[in-house]
């Protein structure tokens, strides 16, 4: 069997049980070299997003917001959440308590020291899985617990000891593995092991570890570790997830990991890529549903207030984002020519950007999304009249492409509107809740109502959705200065979906000084460009039913 072959069988197909069995992944056919006897064909996924995660600088969860984090990560499928370090704080022991109560299919866990008080709060907190550990290393000996090797071997053994004699299932770590002495590990590793450890974490505290030294290492504990092994590896050289890969291809059967490497100081081994890694890499399975990580990232991200860098890899914006027009041109054709895996195996989207290097391929693409055909000349010019705003740094989004593209065709944006705003008004201050009224023409009918928001804006926007439909969706809203001053003039843009559907989106843009009002105007924009295509493609979706206040496009 060639080397293609070989990677065509095991490297290509991705064989797990998350309901994406057989999806094609583009990885090298060099991938076959990787193969090792030592890999496991299953690893557990150990989230610590809502313990170690949450000690990222600036990150502080409500209970409420860990509650949510646990329910999705248990959705997606991860094998155990570490809910917390609960002897910190009341807060944090309320917190865990709550989570390990909701009966999950995921084993909730919580940290301890080597400590009984430590363990006995696990224990009040309904908790039957302890991490425990303690540091290792000469220099936390020395520096940090000021205790000898005989002392911490000591402590290890009476806490583990102590917890199964509670009935806990124990995972045990020495803190700071990676820089431990070699023969004291072994030692540390054996004597848990007779204290009747049920699993053995090896932790590369300060990411300071390479992917080669983690193999060989591991293959070395193995040796005399009886249990199974896990591994948790933080970035600080970028090398947590192929640290964490190594250390599977010499068979460890666990990674600890963060939803989108959140962590201390550069973070832990992200999920995202961790799980990615190894389905693709070294077809190791797990219970991981790829297709809600998208959701997942989104959520963590939002309530953890850590915004995700548009390059970060499998979640980030610009992941499955293409602008060159060469790479959307093999793309158009097929999506392995410039992607490693599709956006859904992922949940997420594909996306082409209008910038200094789109081509014609890349606006055809574009404009065809909102509906709109135009010629090749017309599309030449708009290639030409992108590139020349690129080059005087001006960033064209999807609102100034259309806009653009009425231009060219020669239609103005406010001929033949179908829906146009009336009036309206907004009412807020201190201890009021904010509140619009809206008037709007909808193809001659004047339909009036109000809405409520948590801003201004929110309620106006809620007001047009009330009266056009209620399958109108904003996924996008985006607004800008483009003056100095008090008096400044502002740009908004926006993006619309009619429901959920991807081909029935569009756009609207306005400036203005007004906040509200500019807002206002841009959604009228985009409703009445939806509302156009949606009657004149036959697309509308209650066509056959009587039209109600609540769904009336």
């Amino acid at each position: 069997m060639t080397s293609h072959q070989a990677a065509e069988d095991v490297s290509y197909q991705i064989k797990r049980s998350s309901g994406l069995d057989r999806k094609k992944v583009y990885t090298s056919h060099f991938n076959v070299y990787a193969a090792a006897d030592s890999i496991p064909s299953y690893v557990e996924i150990f989230d610590t997003t809502l313990r170690d995660g949450e000690q990222t600088p600036g990150v502080a969860l409500s209970l409420e917001e860990k509650i949510r984090i646990a329910e999705a990560l248990n959705d997606l499928g991860v094998d155990v959440i570490e809910a917390g370090f609960p002897v910190i704080s009341e807060g944090e022991k309320e917190a865990v308590k709550r989570i390990a109560s909701m009966g999950f299919q995921s084993r909730i866990c919580a940290l301890s020291r080597t400590t009984f008080k430590d363990i006995d709060t696990v224990i009040d907190c309904g908790v039957d899985y302890v991490h425990t550990f303690i540091a290792t290393s000469d220099v936390h000996l020395k520096y940090k617990l000021k205790m000898t090797r005989e002392e911490v071997k000591a402590r290890a053994v009476d806490a583990i000891e102590y917890a199964k004699a509670h009935g806990l299932t124990v995972e045990f770590s020495c803190e700071d593995a990676t820089r431990t002495d070699l023969e004291f590990l072994k030692e540390m590793h054996l004597a848990v092991q007779d204290a009747g450890v049920d699993k053995i974490n090896l932790p590369d505290t300060v990411g300071v570890i390479s992917p080669p030294a983690m193999e060989r290492l591991v293959e070395e504990v193995i040796k005399f570790t009886r249990v199974p092994l896990s591994v948790h590896c933080h970035d600080d050289f970028g090398l947590s997830v192929a640290n964490s890969l190594a250390a599977v291809r010499r068979g460890a059967r666990q990674v600890h990991v963060c939803v989108n490497g959140l962590g201390e100081r550069a973070g832990n081994a992200a999920l995202e890529e961790v799980v990615l890694g190894l389905m693709a890499f070294l077809n190791v399975g797990t219970r991981v549903d790829t297709r809600k990580i998208g959701y997942v990232s989104k959520t963590v991200s939002n309530l953890t207030g850590i915004p995700l860098p548009a390059n970060k890899a499998i979640v980030g914006s610009n992941a499955f984002a293409h602008e060159s027009g060469i790479h959307v041109h093999g793309i158009l054709g097929d999506p392995s020519t410039y992607e490693a895996f599709g956006p859904e195996l992922v949940g997420m989207e594909r996306s082409i950007v209008i910038g200094k290097h789109t081509g014609v391929h890349s606006v055809k693409e574009k404009l065809r999304e909102y509906g709109i055909v135009l010629s090749d000349d017309q599309v030449a010019q708009i290639v030409s009249e992108i590139k020349r705003l690129a080059e005087s740094e001006k960033h064209v989004d999807d609102s100034e492409l259309v806009a653009l593209a009425y231009h060219i065709a020669g239609q103005r944006p406010g001929e033949e509107r179908k829906v146009k705003l009336k009036e309206f008004a907004v009412f807020t201050g201190l201890n009021i809740t904010p509140t619009a009224v809206v008037s709007i023409d909808v193809n001659g009918e004047t339909r009036r109502g109000s809405e409520i928001g948590v801003g201004p804006i929110d309620a106006a926007l809620k007001a047009i959705r009330q009266l056009v439909s209620e399958k109108i969706s904003l996924l996008e809203y985006r607004l800008s200065a483009i003056s100095g001053g008090s008096d400044a003039l502002c740009e908004v843009g926006v993006k619309l979906q009619y429901n959920g559907e991807k081909k029935l989106m569009s756009v609207g843009r306005s400036v203005g000084p007004d906040i509200v009002q500019t807002s206002v105007d841009a959604a009228i924009q985009a409703i009445d460009r939806l509302y156009t295509r949606i009657h004149k493609e036959g697309e509308r979706s209650e066509e056959s039913s009587p039209r109600t206040r609540k769904d009336n496009l």
